[in-house]
């Protein structure tokens, strides 16, 4: 991690934060299940991921400012399919979306450092504006990811509390030697790194905390970066819960929604008629807390 002393350039985080409030604070998942595909009478194969993505990126252009392709649904067609995520990535980014690849790295060394040239690296042929990872193997052991979002003006969204029910007993686990739970401790150390590289709004280094999960043990803003919250639609939780529960943190959270806006599909028109209204609700409600 860098010294305090050397000078944040304009990034991701800064980035961020204007195109939130350019447009609406939402994300769109971009999450093409067999079973939706066949739904939308598409192919299960890579020209039908092509074909699902710029349906839903013609949906959402000009009404979100994220969109968060799930890389596992492209991956299981091995290299035909990472194309496709490839060409979709560049196809959001020229259209002025910022692409959050929701790829959920984790490792260390050489390893990790691999993954931040795969996805963090401009020279990469799949370099995303973000990416989400996961931090047992230690947050430290995710630097290769922050050195690399803060030289390329690119971010990175550490799981600290994830809105599947799953997670809760490992990420609300108790730390020996602090009384703090995993969840606070993740947040704790991801606020030392944007420490490390501050920034004039928010830093490079996000968490994911889930909309359907309490926040009310939690400090969320002095880490300093934003906060992707899964689970609108779906998986339960509401707009009044958003709002509810991250009122203090209304400028830097993102809430993100995938199924409530994709099963309104294959029809472009239903889609962005949905997207319009989840992301005005969205604004409205974080407005009034």
């Amino acid at each position: 991690m860098r010294s305090n002393s050397t000078p944040e350039p304009v990034g991701f985080g800064d980035r961020l934060s204007s195109a939130m409030r350019a447009a609406a604070p939402l994300c769109a998942g971009i999450d093409p299940s067999p079973q939706l595909l066949q739904r939308w009478g598409l192919s299960d194969d890579a020209p039908g991921l092509a074909a699902f993505g710029i349906a839903v990126l013609d949906a959402v252009e000009g009404l979100v400012p994220v969109v968060k392709p799930q890389s596992a649904f492209f991956e299981r067609f091995g290299s035909a399919g990472v194309a496709a995520l490839e060409e979709l990535c560049r196809d959001a980014q020229q259209r002025g979306l910022i692409v959050l690849l929701d790829v959920k790295r984790g490792d260390i060394g050489s390893t990790c450092d691999a993954y931040a040239q795969a996805y963090l690296a401009p020279s990469s042929p799949i370099a995303a504006d973000a990416i989400t990872a996961t931090p047992y193997l230690g947050v430290a052991a995710l630097a290769p990811l922050f050195e690399s979002a803060h030289a390329s003006g690119r971010g990175v969204f550490v799981v600290a509390r994830s809105s599947n029910p799953e997670g809760s007993r490992l990420q609300t686990a108790r730390i020996e030697d602090g009384g703090l739970d995993v969840a606070r401790d993740v947040v704790a150390q991801v606020g030392e790194v944007n420490a490390s590289y501050p920034s004039a709004e928010l830093g490079l280094a996000g968490i994911v905390f889930g909309a359907t999960c309490d926040t009310s043990a939690y400090d969320l803003k002095q880490f300093g970066g934003p906060i992707l919250a899964p689970g609108l639609g779906a998986q339960g939780a509401t707009v009044d819960d958003v709002a509810k529960r991250f009122a203090k943190y209304r400028d830097r959270v993102l809430p993100t929604a995938s199924r409530s806006i994709l099963a309104t599909g294959p029809d472009v028109a239903s889609m962005r008629k949905a997207t319009m209204e989840l992301a005005t609700a969205c604004t409205e409600a974080l407005r009034k807390v």
